[in-house]
């Protein structure tokens, strides 16, 4: 039986509600992850209608690349989400783990952009792996309209 989730910010301007949770963890390692977070971006895939959120009025949004976009609280400056800008994938947050009070049950179960990991740190355990490449064949591959 699932349980909801949730979290907020540093401080707690934004609040989140996740319903139906999945297990699985994803990280991704690519240079602007990197940069806006300090180390690979963790993240909870969260499908739009499963996710409530507060006190939307402190999101601020950067269009990072000509195909997503990266939020964050206005006030504290926390990383929130990533998201693909529509027509060019799954409409689905990529929530930052970090956001969540309980990561009770969570996994990591993928690595993207994994040619770009630095040396300096690994993850425990098997995970299933995508390189830059591999990652955006997928985009190409199915865009969604």
């Amino acid at each position: 039986m699932s349980h909801d989730l949730t979290g907020h910010c540093l401080c707690g301007a934004v609040q989140v509600t996740v319903r139906n949770p999945a297990h699985e963890l994803g990280a991704c390692h690519c240079d602007m992850c990197r940069r806006w977070t300090g180390v690979a971006f963790v993240t909870l895939d969260v499908p739009e209608a499963d996710l409530t959120v507060t006190g939307s009025d402190h999101i601020r949004s950067y269009a990072s690349s000509d195909w997503a976009e990266r939020s964050f609280c206005g006030t504290c400056g926390s990383a929130l989400w990533y998201r693909l800008k529509p027509g060019v994938g799954p409409t689905d947050y990529y929530m930052a783990a970090g956001l969540l009070d309980d990561l009770s049950g969570q996994r990591l179960e993928r690595e993207i952009y994994i040619d770009r990991k630095p040396g300096a740190f690994a993850f425990a355990g098997p995970t299933q792996q995508m390189t830059e490449a591999e990652f955006l064949a997928t985009l190409q591959a199915n865009p969604e309209e």
